[in-house]
């Protein structure tokens, strides 16, 4: 495999009739692009200029040669303007991955908008609870909530992710409004099965950390389902503000305790660690940090 800069070195020196013009449309020295073409000369074991004080010709062996250099010379030259023109404008396939609950209500709502903004760009997304693999699978970014940040990519907040205590009016008004976290051992507490502790809820208050035992007639492991049955009138849940902050926001459902909340997390749209990260995944990142923000909409009153 013979090195492909000294096919270009020397594709340079032909067009340019010297080799002290080519070395100065590449930016090099003379004696290395001399040293260059003397290089692949070796590599091929045949001569492939004949040289003399004032003139270069090519050999035979030269002139077959110097062809396939030129088309090297030239896809190179494509591929550069190729890489100017998707640096310039963000185009091609974005393949995404987010999450089930909040790439449905907050992803997908954002994605028409955000191809209207960026026309030459398609968007391949999968909507997954899984863990995904940028890397085997193909991925350019993937957006989930989470605590545990893979050390194998780069993870860049998109918004805050916040949970409230919560139930209908009604309930309230039947079962008492709770003023402490003791309150809750009183209350039917639907509990999220992936929540941690089993029966336990951790929260953050005035006065520091605190843990509350809970028990309730339901257990399950979504939150979009879990919001429904709240939304049903029979118990209340520590839900996140993304999935019923237009339920509060519509008074169908009421926050109480709100001094008490559990620690913040945060969605984020991890990726491979790149030198150059490509522009169409800058542009994605920076249009959904812009649209949630540091109060995202569903948390506003």
């Amino acid at each position: 495999m013979y090195d492909l800069n000294l096919m270009i070195i020397f594709a340079q020196v032909v067009n340019e009739q010297s080799f002290s013009a080519a070395a100065r449309k590449l930016g090099v020295s003379r004696s290395s692009v001399s040293k260059a073409v003397a290089k692949l000369e070796h590599a091929l074991g045949a001569s492939l200029l004949n040289r003399s004080t004032r003139h270069l010709s090519l050999t035979e062996v030269g002139t077959a040669f110097f062809d396939y250099c030129t088309r090297i010379n030239y896809e190179a030259d494509q591929a550069h303007k190729m890489i100017e023109s998707l640096n310039a404008q963000p185009r091609g396939v974005l393949k995404v991955a987010a999450s089930v609950a909040f790439g449905t209500l907050h992803i997908a709502p954002a994605v028409g908008d955000f191809m209207r903004r960026y026309p030459e760009l398609t968007i391949d997304m999968t909507i997954t609870d899984r863990v995904v693999d940028l890397a085997e699978e193909g991925y350019d970014v993937v957006i989930c909530v989470t605590r545990d940040l893979p050390l194998a990519l780069v993870a860049r907040k998109l918004a805050p992710i916040r949970r409230k205590i919560c139930a209908t009016p009604t309930y309230f008004d039947e079962f008492g409004v709770p003023t402490f976290p003791q309150d809750l051992v009183h209350h039917n507490c639907l509990d999220y099965i992936h929540s941690g502790d089993r029966g336990l809820w951790r929260l953050r208050g005035p006065e520091g950390d605190v843990s509350v035992p809970v028990s309730g007639r339901l257990r399950i492991n979504d939150d979009e389902a879990l919001s429904q049955v709240v939304l049903g009138g029979f118990g209340l849940a520590l839900l996140p503000t993304y999935i019923i902050g237009k339920d509060i926001q519509a008074k169908r459902l009421k926050s109480v305790l709100s001094e008490y909340i559990p620690v913040e997390q945060h969605v984020y749209a991890m990726y491979l660690p790149k030198r150059n990260l490509p522009l169409k995944i800058r542009v994605l990142i920076d249009f959904l940090i812009e649209r949630f923000g540091a109060e995202p909409y569903w948390d506003k009153e």
